[in-house]
């Protein structure tokens, strides 16, 4: 009987895909750089797995230019881009672009917490279409406004994709604060419509937004970005006394192990 209502299940998805046409052939390549932690290749097998409509590819060399990542688009039919750029094995960088033309956004990824760790009690058919959440302030300024617009096109899984489910049964969440955005993926549950977090979970800190794919003409830079750089040498100033809550805000709570620091 189950194998018989799974069958039925798999040809009524069948049916509703044959009913439509695929239009909105959007492909999204994930991939990286070398020199990513196990805790950036679960987030981004992760987002391979929430993303019916991405592809994979090798790890990119750090010597080469981050233009290249065009072409590698452009050799797996791919229109969109997210990319991860790992630096001095602790920062992690995200890039998504619109390849070719552009736009494109750089972030530094903060507080990333992947499925295997997290263990929510939330869950969702693999391949099923998402709600888009966004903060009302997307809408207030042109940068997040352009953002916005980034992350729908990204994020949103292809009406009748071939490889997605006609469900839709979680809500990925955007949410904008302390000039960051925070991500979030949330079940929805059928009975009183109410959410469970799923994961993964992470903090994008923008830091430009250019107007080509990978480089071209800034037209926006954060004011409020600090680099993990300038940050830990601030950090590391002779006769300099913190908080744990300020260096929450810095998030250099990971680089304790080795910065010698006076914390009250």
């Amino acid at each position: 009987d189950g194998q018989k209502r799974q069958c039925h299940v798999y040809n009524l998805i069948h049916i509703h895909v044959l009913q439509g046409k695929w239009t909105n052939k959007e492909r999204v390549l994930v991939f990286s750089s070398r020199g990513i932690s196990f805790r950036t290749r679960h987030l981004m097998m992760d987002l391979r797995t929430m993303m019916p409509h991405s592809k994979a590819d090798t790890k990119m060399d750090r010597k080469d230019k981050l233009f290249v990542v065009n072409e590698v688009c452009e050799i797996k039919n791919c229109n969109k881009c997210i990319f991860f750029e790992a630096k001095k094995k602790q920062d992690l960088y995200m890039w998504i672009s619109n390849v070719p033309h552009g736009p494109s956004a750089k972030f530094l990824v903060q507080n990333v917490h992947t499925l295997a760790e997290l263990k929510m009690t939330g869950n969702c058919l693999k391949g099923s279409r998402p709600l888009l959440s966004f903060d009302p302030k997307f809408d207030m300024e042109p940068h997040y406004a352009l953002l916005k617009e980034l992350f729908t096109q990204i994020f949103s899984t292809p009406r009748y994709h071939p490889k997605s489910q006609p469900f839709v049964d979680h809500v990925l969440s955007f949410t904008i604060a302390e000039h960051r955005i925070w991500f979030r993926n949330y079940q929805i549950i059928e009975e009183d419509a109410s959410l469970v977090e799923i994961g993964p979970r992470f903090v994008l800190n923008l830091i430009k937004v250019f107007q080509g794919s990978f480089g071209g003409p800034t037209l926006y830079e954060n004011p409020h970005f600090q680099s993990p750089n300038m940050v830990t040498l601030f950090l590391t100033r002779p006769g300099t006394f913190f908080t744990f809550d300020h260096l929450f805000a810095f998030n250099v709570l990971p680089r304790l192990h080795f910065l010698e620091i006076k914390v009250s």
